[in-house]
């Protein structure tokens, strides 16, 4: 066999890794206006993709053209490179078998800051700034560069690292923001693409938590999540939703919002550890058309946003719940799961509702707790804990998650699902999640808990028949305890604590080994890849003549 046969052999194994799941919705109810919006959306998603491809690593365009125009063209290594956004497998971090000579490891940085600048010299250099330039070092919006002739470290706004593809993202949102119907859209729409241009996001994110619950078009789009950066957790990476609103379940899932305050006042923790500027989360539940960007696999099933500490201290923050997307995995891999390593008396506990509701307690929890370190002079958390931060955040948004869980069924909030199909649901949804990797902060969060709860009895493993479950009786405490372990570290913005507590519990046993081993053999998928229905959707559903067929299939191919 050759190696380019080799090669193509071992990207199929990889692809065959991830479920294809088709999404989309009927748009039969939306505006003609609001079709075309669509299609315009979907153009500013493909220039947001080349963004973020630069900001994980400064070859990626240059490979991902290079893949494009290679003859043959081999269409599953560029479906492979789209589901990773770059060379490097996301589960476990080799770089991937395309035939170029690339590097083996990728850079912990992202493209973020000069690859062979130290945290050393970082540091040497934050502490000559400006205050001002302080705060840009380890804010969202600026990327650190490098002076080829001097060799010195400066700042770069993301309005001019990324100015030629901005622009244009900048020019459709305008352009969509004039053709939508729903007054709040098209204000963010407005003030998100000035802030492309401004690289002041602050007004804009306010706008959209305000975007009405009446707008069909529930969009994402901008610096977000910090995952790529995993030097400092500090720059933010872009990404790209399209989402039809789902207004039954939205409407259904609003008590949560509400009991946010009371979840937060019975957490297991100190009063100086609380959250004292809490404020009640919108929740939208929605049905996702199209994403871009920092979304690669494993695909999203919700977030809570923004990230930026000002932000959420001026206006809070949203949840956003994507139901296809969860109901796509808890049928292709978190049923599968559940049935070779959960013990077979508790499998009847194994249900969507609380697969569903857990996770938008995760989201919800990643409002609880300290977002500033306690003391004196507080600092945010991320800025403390650095590299470990995302992972102790994952960790610490679970099981809050299913702490809340249980108060609500306590209090009578919630009267289903139960507290079994919690528990156990949440059991098989640790082994789906630890087999992301323990590179990736969800995967390694999970694998944490697992072992934290496996210590403290809350979890049982079975030698005979191989099997995990949950011991009922001591789990209620085990999570409690690991939700005031976790947040009292985070409080104290104790780096080197947080470190051991992660060396101590973030390495993968040997009967966890086991059972990954065994779903590998059993071929089941480690997560969802998805297939967009958008174009076909909009096309069928909206009669465009045929200039108009031609402008919308133009607007995709930017």
């Amino acid at each position: 066999m050759s190696s380019s046969q080799t090669i193509t052999k071992d990207i199929d194994k990889i692809i065959a890794r991830y479920a294809p799941i088709s999404l989309g919705v009927d748009l039969s109810n939306f505006t003609k206006n609001e079709k075309i919006v669509l299609g315009k959306l979907v153009a500013v998603g493909k220039l947001i993709d080349r963004i973020y491809l630069r900001q994980k690593w400064k070859g990626n365009e240059s490979l991902f053209n290079q893949l494009l125009s290679s003859k043959p063209r081999d269409e599953n290594a560029i479906l492979l490179f789209n589901l990773m956004k770059g060379p490097w497998d996301r589960v476990d971090g080799c770089v991937l078998p395309y035939p170029s000579n690339l590097p083996k490891h990728k850079p912990l940085g992202g493209n973020f800051y000069p690859e062979d600048m130290t945290k050393e010299e970082f540091k040497s250099w934050f502490e000559n700034l400006l205050p001002k330039d302080k705060k840009y070092a380890k804010g969202f919006y600026h990327v650190v560069k490098r002076n080829e002739e001097t060799r010195e470290l400066y700042l770069n706004p993301y309005s001019i690292e990324y100015k030629d593809l901005l622009n244009d993202a900048s020019n459709i949102l305008k352009e969509s923001a004039k053709l939508v119907e729903d007054e709040s859209l098209s204000k963010f729409l407005k003030s998100r693409a000035e802030a492309f241009l401004s690289n002041n996001y602050l007004d804009s994110e306010i706008d959209w938590l305000n975007i009405s619950k009446e707008s069909r078009i529930e969009i994402t789009i901008g610096p977000y999540e910090v995952y790529t950066d995993e030097l400092f957790s500090a720059k933010s990476a872009f990404e790209f939703y399209i989402h039809a609103r789902d207004f039954q379940s939205s409407k259904m899932v609003e008590k949560f919002s509400e009991s946010l305050q009371d979840v937060e006042n019975h957490l297991p923790v100190p009063d100086e550890y609380k959250n004292k500027d809490l404020k009640a989360t919108p929740i939208v539940v929605v049905d996702q058309l199209y994403s871009s960007g920092d979304v690669a696999v494993p695909m999203a099933a919700a977030y809570n946003l923004p990230n930026d500490e000002e932000a959420i201290k001026r206006g809070g923050s949203k949840l956003v719940i994507i139901k296809n997307v969860q109901e796509g995995k808890y049928q292709k891999i978190l049923e599968p799961i559940a049935q070779l390593t959960v013990s077979h008396d508790q499998l009847q506990h194994l249900h969507f509702d609380a697969f569903f509701t857990h996770i938008l307690l995760h989201e919800v929890a990643h409002s609880n707790g300290p977002h500033y370190t306690i003391g004196s002079n507080p600092e945010t958390v991320r800025s403390r804990l650095q590299e470990y931060h995302s992972a102790i955040e994952e960790a610490k948004a679970d099981i809050t998650g299913l702490f809340a869980a249980i108060l609500l069924l306590q209090n009578g909030c919630l009267t289903a699902p139960s507290l079994e199909q919690f528990y156990v649901t949440y059991l098989a949804s640790a082994l789906r999640s630890i087999r992301f990797g323990i590179n990736e902060a969800h995967g390694l969060g999970q694998c944490i808990q697992l072992n934290y709860i496996l210590e403290k009895g809350g979890f049982e493993y079975d030698e005979r028949t191989k099997r995990f479950s949950v011991n009922f009786f001591k789990m209620p405490l085990a999570v409690s305890n690991l939700t005031r372990d976790i947040l009292i570290m985070q409080g104290d913005g104790d780096k080197a604590c947080v470190e051991q507590f992660i060396l101590k519990y973030g390495t993968i046993r040997e009967i966890v080994k086991d059972s990954l081993k065994r779903l590998e053999n059993a071929r089941i998928p480690i997560d969802v890849r998805p297939i967009y229905k958008i174009e076909t959707n909009i096309i069928e559903s909206f009669p465009m003549n045929e200039e108009n067929v031609r402008q919308f299939i133009s607007f995709c191919e930017i």
